[in-house]
Protein backbone atom coordinates (compact mmCIF):
# COMPACT_ATOMS: atom_id res chain seq x y z
CA UNK A 1 0.00 0.00 0.00
CA UNK A 2 1.20 3.66 -0.56
CA UNK A 3 0.55 6.99 -1.57
CA UNK A 4 1.67 7.84 -5.06
CA UNK A 5 2.10 11.59 -6.65
CA UNK A 6 3.29 12.00 -9.96
CA UNK A 7 6.24 14.93 -10.34
CA UNK A 8 6.32 16.62 -13.71
CA UNK A 9 9.63 18.05 -14.70
CA UNK A 10 10.67 20.71 -17.26
CA UNK A 11 13.65 19.82 -18.99
CA UNK A 12 14.73 18.03 -16.55
CA UNK A 13 14.66 20.41 -13.63
CA UNK A 14 11.74 19.96 -10.66
CA UNK A 15 9.88 23.40 -9.98
CA UNK A 16 8.18 24.19 -6.69
CA UNK A 17 4.91 22.78 -8.30
CA UNK A 18 6.58 18.93 -7.73
CA UNK A 19 7.65 19.46 -4.33
CA UNK A 20 4.50 20.98 -3.27
CA UNK A 21 2.44 17.97 -4.60
CA UNK A 22 5.34 15.75 -2.72
CA UNK A 23 4.57 17.36 0.58
CA UNK A 24 1.03 17.21 0.31
CA UNK A 25 1.14 13.46 -0.72
CA UNK A 26 3.42 12.55 2.16
CA UNK A 27 0.93 14.36 4.26
CA UNK A 28 -2.16 11.88 3.17
CA UNK A 29 0.86 8.83 3.28
CA UNK A 30 0.87 9.67 6.75
CA UNK A 31 -2.89 9.64 7.79
CA UNK A 32 -2.93 6.15 5.97
CA UNK A 33 0.33 5.03 7.82
CA UNK A 34 2.04 3.76 4.95
CA UNK A 35 4.72 5.09 1.97
CA UNK A 36 5.26 7.94 -0.31
CA UNK A 37 6.32 7.02 -3.87
CA UNK A 38 7.41 9.64 -6.36
CA UNK A 39 7.03 8.89 -10.31
CA UNK A 40 9.23 10.85 -12.33
CA UNK A 41 8.58 10.42 -15.97
CA UNK A 42 11.43 11.14 -18.26
CA UNK A 43 15.14 11.85 -18.60
CA UNK A 44 16.12 13.62 -15.09
CA UNK A 45 19.32 13.39 -13.21
CA UNK A 46 19.99 11.12 -9.87
CA UNK A 47 20.78 14.69 -7.58
CA UNK A 48 17.72 16.49 -9.12
CA UNK A 49 15.39 13.27 -8.54
CA UNK A 50 16.83 13.00 -4.86
CA UNK A 51 15.70 16.61 -4.09
CA UNK A 52 11.84 14.95 -3.88
CA UNK A 53 13.30 12.69 -1.00
CA UNK A 54 13.81 16.04 0.92
CA UNK A 55 9.81 16.57 0.91
CA UNK A 56 8.94 13.16 1.97
CA UNK A 57 9.45 10.91 -0.71
CA UNK A 58 10.33 7.23 0.49
CA UNK A 59 10.66 5.66 -2.79
CA UNK A 60 11.31 7.26 -6.57
CA UNK A 61 10.09 5.41 -9.45
CA UNK A 62 11.80 6.74 -12.48
CA UNK A 63 10.44 5.89 -16.51
CA UNK A 64 12.85 6.68 -18.92
CA UNK A 65 11.78 5.73 -22.23
CA UNK A 66 12.30 8.07 -25.53
CA UNK A 67 9.03 7.52 -26.37
CA UNK A 68 7.66 9.40 -23.86
CA UNK A 69 9.16 12.54 -24.96
CA UNK A 70 6.75 13.60 -26.84
CA UNK A 71 3.24 14.15 -24.18
CA UNK A 72 0.78 11.97 -25.08
CA UNK A 73 -2.06 11.53 -22.74
CA UNK A 74 -3.06 8.24 -23.25
CA UNK A 75 0.74 7.03 -23.31
CA UNK A 76 1.28 9.02 -19.76
CA UNK A 77 -1.84 7.82 -18.03
CA UNK A 78 -1.14 4.27 -19.24
CA UNK A 79 2.35 4.56 -17.36
CA UNK A 80 1.17 5.78 -14.23
CA UNK A 81 -1.97 3.33 -13.74
CA UNK A 82 1.10 1.07 -14.27
CA UNK A 83 3.26 2.05 -11.65
CA UNK A 84 0.36 2.74 -9.74
CA UNK A 85 -0.84 -1.24 -9.67
CA UNK A 86 2.92 -2.45 -8.65
CA UNK A 87 3.40 -0.02 -5.63
CA UNK A 88 -0.18 -0.77 -5.04
CA UNK A 89 -1.49 2.72 -4.85
CA UNK A 90 -4.41 3.46 -2.84
CA UNK A 91 -3.94 7.35 -3.38
CA UNK A 92 -2.61 9.13 -6.34
CA UNK A 93 -1.17 12.42 -6.33
CA UNK A 94 -1.22 14.40 -9.65
CA UNK A 95 -1.59 18.91 -9.72
CA UNK A 96 -4.44 20.47 -10.84
CA UNK A 97 -2.81 21.92 -14.44
CA UNK A 98 -3.26 21.55 -18.05
CA UNK A 99 -1.66 17.93 -18.03
CA UNK A 100 -3.37 17.09 -14.63
CA UNK A 101 -6.91 17.90 -15.89
CA UNK A 102 -5.94 15.46 -19.33
CA UNK A 103 -4.59 12.67 -17.16
CA UNK A 104 -6.87 12.46 -14.18
CA UNK A 105 -10.15 11.79 -15.81
CA UNK A 106 -8.08 8.77 -18.04
CA UNK A 107 -6.42 7.34 -15.03
CA UNK A 108 -9.62 7.33 -13.48
CA UNK A 109 -11.06 5.05 -16.01
CA UNK A 110 -8.29 2.62 -15.69
CA UNK A 111 -8.07 2.02 -12.06
CA UNK A 112 -11.30 2.44 -11.61
CA UNK A 113 -10.74 5.32 -8.83
CA UNK A 114 -13.01 7.99 -7.59
CA UNK A 115 -11.43 11.19 -8.88
CA UNK A 116 -11.53 14.63 -6.64
CA UNK A 117 -10.65 17.26 -8.66
CA UNK A 118 -8.76 20.79 -7.31
CA UNK A 119 -8.47 19.74 -4.21
CA UNK A 120 -6.81 22.55 -1.57
CA UNK A 121 -6.48 20.68 1.83
CA UNK A 122 -5.53 17.55 3.37
CA UNK A 123 -8.64 15.01 3.34
CA UNK A 124 -10.28 15.86 6.67
CA UNK A 125 -10.92 12.02 7.32
CA UNK A 126 -9.40 8.55 6.10
CA UNK A 127 -12.90 6.78 7.51
CA UNK A 128 -14.66 7.44 5.38
CA UNK A 129 -11.99 9.28 2.67
CA UNK A 130 -13.40 12.94 2.52
CA UNK A 131 -11.59 15.63 1.27
CA UNK A 132 -12.34 19.49 0.69
CA UNK A 133 -12.36 21.50 -2.25
CA UNK A 134 -14.10 24.40 -4.00
CA UNK A 135 -16.86 24.30 -5.98
CA UNK A 136 -19.30 26.75 -8.09
CA UNK A 137 -16.37 28.59 -9.41
CA UNK A 138 -15.02 29.16 -5.61
CA UNK A 139 -18.09 30.53 -4.71
CA UNK A 140 -18.21 28.01 -2.34
CA UNK A 141 -16.58 24.61 -0.47
CA UNK A 142 -17.89 21.21 -0.30
CA UNK A 143 -16.51 18.04 1.18
CA UNK A 144 -16.51 14.96 -0.67
CA UNK A 145 -16.53 11.54 0.17
CA UNK A 146 -14.52 8.83 -2.11
CA UNK A 147 -15.66 5.30 -1.56
CA UNK A 148 -14.15 3.74 -3.93
CA UNK A 149 -10.51 1.55 -3.48
CA UNK A 150 -8.51 3.21 -5.13
CA UNK A 151 -8.70 7.69 -5.13
CA UNK A 152 -7.17 10.04 -7.12
CA UNK A 153 -6.74 13.75 -5.99
CA UNK A 154 -5.73 16.51 -7.98
CA UNK A 155 -4.12 19.51 -5.57
CA UNK A 156 -4.72 22.94 -7.00
CA UNK A 157 -1.58 24.94 -7.50
CA UNK A 158 -0.01 26.97 -4.56
CA UNK A 159 -2.52 25.68 -2.09
CA UNK A 160 -0.47 23.71 0.16
CA UNK A 161 3.02 24.74 1.40
CA UNK A 162 6.38 23.00 1.02
CA UNK A 163 7.09 21.04 4.01
CA UNK A 164 10.36 19.67 4.16
CA UNK A 165 10.88 16.06 5.34
CA UNK A 166 14.22 14.66 4.40
CA UNK A 167 14.11 10.75 4.04
CA UNK A 168 16.46 8.43 2.49
CA UNK A 169 14.48 7.49 -0.88
CA UNK A 170 15.80 4.52 -2.90
CA UNK A 171 15.62 5.40 -6.82
CA UNK A 172 14.03 2.63 -9.01
CA UNK A 173 13.59 2.05 -12.65
CA UNK A 174 10.70 0.81 -14.28
CA UNK A 175 10.40 -0.80 -17.63
CA UNK A 176 6.82 0.60 -18.62
CA UNK A 177 4.90 -1.08 -21.25
CA UNK A 178 4.14 1.61 -23.79
CA UNK A 179 1.90 1.43 -26.81
CA UNK A 180 1.87 3.18 -29.78
CA UNK A 181 1.91 6.74 -29.32
CA UNK A 182 -0.31 8.92 -31.70
CA UNK A 183 0.57 12.40 -30.77
CA UNK A 184 2.50 14.17 -33.47
CA UNK A 185 4.46 17.19 -32.63
CA UNK A 186 4.91 19.48 -35.63
CA UNK A 187 6.41 22.56 -34.14
CA UNK A 188 7.13 23.79 -30.54
CA UNK A 189 7.70 27.80 -29.26
CA UNK A 190 8.84 27.85 -26.16
CA UNK A 191 8.30 31.57 -23.94
CA UNK A 192 11.98 32.77 -23.04
CA UNK A 193 12.94 35.61 -21.44
CA UNK A 194 10.36 35.97 -18.95
CA UNK A 195 8.38 34.76 -15.94
CA UNK A 196 6.13 32.00 -16.98
CA UNK A 197 2.28 32.99 -15.68
CA UNK A 198 1.54 29.96 -13.46
CA UNK A 199 5.16 30.25 -12.18
CA UNK A 200 5.36 33.39 -11.31
CA UNK A 201 4.40 34.13 -7.27
CA UNK A 202 3.13 38.13 -8.09
CA UNK A 203 0.88 38.11 -11.14
CA UNK A 204 -0.42 41.85 -12.34
CA UNK A 205 -3.34 42.19 -14.41
CA UNK A 206 -5.13 44.28 -16.96
CA UNK A 207 -8.88 44.61 -18.19
CA UNK A 208 -10.83 47.11 -20.34
CA UNK A 209 -10.43 49.61 -18.04
CA UNK A 210 -6.71 50.44 -19.68
CA UNK A 211 -8.44 51.41 -22.64
CA UNK A 212 -6.07 51.29 -25.00
CA UNK A 213 -3.15 48.63 -25.32
CA UNK A 214 -0.47 51.62 -25.61
CA UNK A 215 -1.38 52.08 -22.38
CA UNK A 216 0.22 48.67 -21.00
CA UNK A 217 3.36 50.31 -20.10
CA UNK A 218 2.41 50.56 -16.41
CA UNK A 219 1.61 47.46 -16.20
CA UNK A 220 4.91 45.72 -17.08
CA UNK A 221 7.00 48.13 -15.27
CA UNK A 222 5.39 46.96 -12.22
CA UNK A 223 5.34 43.67 -12.78
CA UNK A 224 9.06 44.18 -13.38
CA UNK A 225 9.39 46.00 -10.34
CA UNK A 226 8.06 43.05 -8.24
CA UNK A 227 9.47 40.50 -10.14
CA UNK A 228 6.05 39.45 -11.04
CA UNK A 229 4.33 38.17 -14.51
CA UNK A 230 1.27 40.04 -16.52
CA UNK A 231 -2.10 38.88 -17.43
CA UNK A 232 -5.17 39.39 -18.46
CA UNK A 233 -9.06 39.49 -18.77
CA UNK A 234 -10.48 37.82 -21.52
CA UNK A 235 -12.17 40.65 -23.61
CA UNK A 236 -8.37 42.31 -23.53
CA UNK A 237 -6.95 39.34 -25.12
CA UNK A 238 -10.05 38.56 -27.78
CA UNK A 239 -9.22 42.26 -28.82
CA UNK A 240 -6.08 41.23 -29.58
CA UNK A 241 -4.08 44.04 -27.40
CA UNK A 242 -2.68 41.35 -24.88
CA UNK A 243 -1.16 37.60 -26.11
CA UNK A 244 -3.81 34.62 -25.44
CA UNK A 245 -1.41 33.25 -23.09
CA UNK A 246 -1.58 35.97 -20.81
CA UNK A 247 -5.55 34.86 -20.54
CA UNK A 248 -6.30 34.21 -16.94
CA UNK A 249 -9.93 32.81 -16.20
CA UNK A 250 -12.17 29.76 -16.21
CA UNK A 251 -11.78 29.46 -19.85
CA UNK A 252 -7.85 30.77 -19.89
CA UNK A 253 -5.41 29.68 -17.23
CA UNK A 254 -6.01 29.18 -13.86
CA UNK A 255 -3.47 30.31 -11.85
CA UNK A 256 -3.04 30.78 -7.59
CA UNK A 257 -0.09 33.19 -7.27
CA UNK A 258 0.42 34.92 -3.86
CA UNK A 259 -0.46 38.30 -4.77
CA UNK A 260 -2.90 39.22 -7.70
CA UNK A 261 -2.98 42.88 -9.11
CA UNK A 262 -6.30 43.38 -10.97
CA UNK A 263 -5.77 46.94 -13.05
CA UNK A 264 -9.06 47.86 -14.74
CA UNK A 265 -10.78 44.02 -13.97
CA UNK A 266 -14.48 44.39 -13.07
CA UNK A 267 -14.57 41.19 -11.77
CA UNK A 268 -16.69 38.80 -13.73
CA UNK A 269 -17.63 35.22 -12.10
CA UNK A 270 -15.53 33.93 -15.20
CA UNK A 271 -12.32 35.84 -14.51
CA UNK A 272 -12.81 34.74 -10.62
CA UNK A 273 -12.95 31.78 -11.49
CA UNK A 274 -9.02 31.58 -12.86
CA UNK A 275 -7.78 33.69 -9.97
CA UNK A 276 -9.96 33.19 -6.85
CA UNK A 277 -6.73 30.76 -5.59
CA UNK A 278 -4.55 33.77 -5.15
CA UNK A 279 -3.56 34.61 -1.37
CA UNK A 280 -3.92 38.14 -1.83
CA UNK A 281 -5.80 39.80 -4.39
CA UNK A 282 -5.80 43.77 -4.72
CA UNK A 283 -8.28 45.40 -7.20
CA UNK A 284 -7.71 49.23 -8.45
CA UNK A 285 -11.24 50.17 -10.39
CA UNK A 286 -12.82 53.47 -10.76
CA UNK A 287 -15.90 51.75 -10.25
CA UNK A 288 -16.71 51.28 -6.58
CA UNK A 289 -19.60 48.72 -7.48
CA UNK A 290 -17.73 46.64 -9.40
CA UNK A 291 -17.91 42.88 -8.34
CA UNK A 292 -13.68 42.41 -7.97
CA UNK A 293 -14.25 44.57 -4.98
CA UNK A 294 -16.59 41.58 -3.55
CA UNK A 295 -13.56 39.41 -4.22
CA UNK A 296 -10.52 41.28 -3.18
CA UNK A 297 -8.27 41.54 0.38
CA UNK A 298 -7.47 45.50 -0.83
CA UNK A 299 -9.36 47.79 -3.39
CA UNK A 300 -8.61 51.49 -4.69
CA UNK A 301 -11.13 53.17 -6.30
CA UNK A 302 -9.68 55.18 -8.24
CA UNK A 303 -8.55 55.67 -12.03
CA UNK A 304 -5.53 53.61 -13.11
CA UNK A 305 -4.05 55.77 -14.97
CA UNK A 306 -3.26 58.13 -12.04
CA UNK A 307 -3.18 54.97 -9.14
CA UNK A 308 -0.44 53.24 -11.04
CA UNK A 309 2.22 55.83 -11.29
CA UNK A 310 2.01 56.43 -8.03
CA UNK A 311 2.31 53.22 -6.64
CA UNK A 312 5.10 52.43 -9.03
CA UNK A 313 6.93 55.49 -7.62
CA UNK A 314 6.24 54.48 -3.96
CA UNK A 315 7.67 50.91 -4.79
CA UNK A 316 10.89 52.55 -6.41
CA UNK A 317 11.50 54.37 -3.11
CA UNK A 318 10.59 51.66 -1.20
Amino acid sequence: MSVLVFTENWEGKFKKLSFELVSYASKVAEMLNTQTVALSIGDVQEDELKKLSNYGADKIVVVNNDQLNVLDNQAYASVIAQVSEKEEAKVVVIAYNNMGKALAPRLSVKLKAGLASAVTKLPTSVEPFTVYKKVFSGKAFAKVVLKSDVKILTLAQNSFELIENAKEASIEQFDAQIGEIKTKVKDVQKQTGQLLLTDAEIVVSGGRGMKSPDNWAPIEELAGLLNGATACSRPVSDEGWRPQEEHTGQTGKIIAPNLYIAVGISGAIQHLAGVSGSKCIVAINNDKDAPIFEAADYGIVGDAHKVLPELIKAIKEL
